[in-house]
């Protein structure tokens, strides 16, 4: 539960005795998570919204249920995606991380800090408020951040969803796709202002026939705004000899929809540099493919082997 101050007000720290710590929990060692009302509520994460020029306070709780005191530092920090997807945050923080303080205190008075050292005895849950000042000139839209915990040689993190008040806008294009070694790469660019969860459909038509015709699924990666990823599509038994066309369609919430075609050819080039007949089939095959074939719409396409990057055939984004 978050909900916005006139002017940053920090709550002090509260220990709590863990009276009854879970075996799981013991067994993994300690951990943070989203707290409310001075206890562990069981959220996911920490969400977030207010208009620009506002503090918004919420808390984590640290839980010790070890039979050692334990010292964590918190810290606010950006949150990214990997090149393959994967949640991540940054090391220098200049949105939401840069927005994070915690109590804390210099020359004897309280101060809001970045960085705060907790120290939890054993069996005991600390509860850390945190505060969110949301600068006057933030940009509407979703900043997604965390709050970062090192201690006892390991890190861990709660994500902070947060989200500006304001006009956002939901945009994606798909790129650089490429066909070869059994798999088909490509490229996921959130051009827009807020969090967006994929689904991605595949179809290649070959000469003759349909060769994949994969309906929309649920992609594993929540992709952040402006953030660029690179995923792999599994295609195992791809043709020996065809020509095909390979289309991706990815669509996500709010009417979002982005397609990218690509020509690629199956040529079994070491049979072929040994063998006539497949040069004339081949030949035959690429002619029909000039012709057309039922069910294929479009002229003919400049396509490459297997294995080579292919031409992709996206419409550009659409200006915000």
């Amino acid at each position: 539960m978050s909900y916005a101050l006139p002017a940053a007000r920090v709550l002090g720290l509260t220990l709590v005795l863990l009276s009854a710590a879970p075996t799981a929990l013991a067994a993994e060692g300690w951990s943070v998570v989203p707290a409310a009302g001075g206890a562990a509520d069981g959220r996911p994460s920490v969400y977030a919204e207010g208009a620009p020029g506002t503090v918004l306070q919420d808390s984590v709780s640290v839980l010790n249920p070890g039979a050692r005191p334990l010292t964590v530092t918190l810290r606010g920090a950006d949150a990214d995606n990997t090149a393959g997807g994967a949640f991540t945050v940054r090391e220098r923080p200049t949105d939401t991380g840069a927005w994070i303080a915690f109590a804390g205190h210099a020359g004897g008075r309280r101060t809001a800090v970045r960085d705060l050292s907790v120290r939890v005895p054993a069996h005991t849950r600390a509860d850390v408020p945190f505060t969110v000042a949301v600068p006057a000139g933030a940009a509407p839209g979703d900043h997604p951040g965390a709050i970062v915990a090192s201690g006892g040689g390991r890190t861990s993190a709660v994500r902070v969803q947060l989200r500006v008040g304001g006009p956002t806008l939901s945009a994606l294009t798909v790129e650089h796709v490429r066909v070869g070694g059994g798999r088909i790469s490509y490229e996921l660019v959130n051009r827009g202002t807020t969090v967006l969860a994929p689904r991605l459909a595949v179809r290649a038509d070959g000469v003759f026939a349909t060769l994949l015709d994969r309906a929309p699924r649920a992609l594993p990666v929540e992709l952040l705004p402006g953030r660029r990823v690179t995923l792999h599509e599994p295609w195992t038994g791809p043709p020996a000899l065809d020509a095909a066309d390979v289309r991706l369609t990815v669509t996500a919430a709010g009417g979002v929809r982005s397609t990218a075609t690509v020509s690629v050819r199956f040529v079994p080039w070491g049979a072929a540099a040994g063998a006539g007949g497949v040069l004339a089939a081949l030949g035959a095959l690429f002619v029909v493919r000039r012709r057309g074939r039922p069910g294929v719409r479009g002229p003919w396409r400049r396509g490459h082997r297997a294995g080579a990057t292919g031409q992709v055939n996206s419409p550009a984004p659409k200006s915000s």
